[in-house]
């Protein structure tokens, strides 16, 4: 069996009509939906880019890594689901963003037939020593909200069709090749992450539509849990009031790029029906990480709020698994095993790998995978954030911080926390002795630190004398279009072609 895996970057499981959304248009997304596996209750291992990505291609946590945020490198000697699938006889190609920091770029894959959008140098390191009003060029900042709507070129789009192209182009070759292993193509998409500047054709996609206000409106600076407040702290939001115009606008403005992406997931499907290989590929499809999208006043993501850490996760075999939406609470860590498992193989469960095969769940067979556990570790923190999610109820947890416990089946947007409520006090007791066996998180907070001091040292030294470049590239591609060192801004910027238009 091929396996196509499909990443979106920075979607929430609740963007899409396979999960509820009533608004956003997503027609190929839908149709594999209705002849796949809709996992429900799907979380990433990190709301964050880099560590997310680095957790679902190794299966372990970010904190097993090292990769505590998008500044941190992945080691070369950990297996990735590449490594593991060409081990068992599969060629492994990657189009596309991975996020991959340091020199290693290719981490098992045979071909990569694209550089990576963002740099792969020590660039954008968190520092918790230093206070969160000393604003780094890399940080969000509110200009993705305010200045959203139409634009009729963008670095992600440049990037986007590339990757489109590369794929397509990998799906023919693959058919036609004389090699007949079956492969693993990863295809990953720079949209529908901020800045959300698209062409006038897919903002017109809603020029009818009802677009919705958040379900959960602003909150105060005030009303805001500790993290939360940071995080908005850090975006530059204290204070700021976002007008229901530009919360509309920034909302149409991400809708349409879901639509864009869904119609380049719409291409690869049809050049794979087109070669004959549609019967014996499974299409998969994820996001790294979700969007706040305005929800409680909050944007992107870097919190354990079920719009920032739930997922979408689709999996696609017609003729192999029925359609059925399974509402067991999984992970992206489950990839890894899940894949070794469709290629044939098995991944022995050991404590380095912290994902399980979801292939009893693809058949039916299976019910439960609780629990699911995530790691927040970045900037915006000063500490570690970690989330558990066991059957309907969340607990979130990190030094210094009140605790925080919702019960997602009675409270879906998590507007009631629960973890002071005496009738829950045995909840919280077992949950904190979950986190006390699964984390030390002093000690991971001094290691995060320690890694941080230790990186901005190197990148320091690396800045001066002749730099190393670490940045993939192809034959016929330099990459210095795309984001390089630690500048975010600025390449976007260059590339953007009648951006802000009014938007009507």
């Amino acid at each position: 069996m091929n396996i196509l895996f499909v990443i979106a970057d920075q979607l929430a499981a609740q963007a899409l009509p396979a999960y509820g959304n009533r608004v956003v248009r997503t027609p190929n997304l839908d149709r594999i939906a209705s002849e796949g596996v809709v996992f429900e209750n799907a979380y990433c291992s990190a709301p964050l880019c880099a560590p997310s990505r680095a957790s679902f291609i190794t299966g372990c946590l970010p904190s097993r890594l090292g990769v505590y945020d998008n500044g941190a490198e992945l080691p070369a000697s950990i297996p990735t689901m590449a490594h593991r699938l060409r081990a068992l006889g599969y060629r492994t190609c990657l189009a596309g963003k991975m996020h991959f920091i340091g020199p290693d770029q290719l981490h098992g894959f045979e071909e990569r037939v694209t550089p990576d959008i963002y740099p792969a140098g020590l660039h954008w390191i968190p520092d918790w020593d230093a206070p969160l009003s000393e604003h780094k060029p890399w940080y969000h900042d509110m200009s993705s909200v305010f200045e959203a709507g139409i634009s009729e070129a963008s670095l992600q789009m440049d990037y986007d069709e590339q990757v489109v192209l590369r794929s397509s182009q990998s799906i023919i070759e693959l058919a036609r090749a004389d090699d007949r292993r079956p492969f693993l193509l990863v295809a990953s998409f720079s949209h529908p992450h901020d800045p959300w500047e698209i062409p006038a054709a897919y903002w017109d996609i809603y020029k009818d539509a009802r677009i919705d206000l958040p379900s959960v409106p602003a909150l105060s600076d005030d009303a805001l849990d500790p993290h939360s407040r940071r995080i908005r702290e850090m975006c530059g939001g204290l204070g700021v009031e976002v007008p229901d115009e530009a919360v509309l606008r920034a909302r149409r403005a991400h809708y349409a790029a879901i639509s864009y992406v869904d119609e380049k997931i719409g291409r690869l499907l049809e050049v794979l029906e087109a070669v004959g290989l549609r019967d014996s590929t499974a299409v998969v499809f994820a996001a790294d990480h979700g969007e706040m999208l305005g929800e409680r006043g909050l944007w992107y993501k870097m919190t354990f709020f079920e719009p920032s850490a739930a997922v979408p996760l689709i999996v696609s075999m017609p003729g192999t698994f029925s359609p059925r939406r399974v509402s067991a609470n999984v992970s992206l860590l489950d990839l890894v095993p899940t894949f070794a498992e469709l290629a044939g193989g098995q991944v022995e469960i050991t404590e380095d790998l912290d994902g399980r095969s979801l292939v009893p769940l693809l058949d039916g067979a299976g019910s439960r995978h609780d629990p699911v556990v995530a790691e927040y570790l970045a900037e915006g923190a000063v500490a570690p954030v970690v989330m558990i999610r066991r059957g309907s109820m969340k607990f979130i947890t990190s030094p210094g911080d009140p605790d925080q416990l919702f019960d997602l089946s009675n409270d879906p947007h998590e507007m009631t926390n629960l973890a002071a409520a005496p009738e829950q006090a045995h909840e919280v007791s077992t949950f904190r002795d979950d986190v006390a066996a699964r984390w030390d998180l002093a000690d991971l907070g001094e290691k995060v630190v320690a890694s941080q001091r230790r990186r901005r040292l190197i990148a320091n030294a690396l800045s001066l004398g002749q730099q190393p470049d670490w940045d993939y590239r192809t034959a016929d591609d330099t990459g210095e279009e795309y984001v390089r060192g630690a500048d975010f801004w600025a390449p976007f910027k260059r590339a953007r072609l009648g951006g802000n238009k009014p938007a009507g």
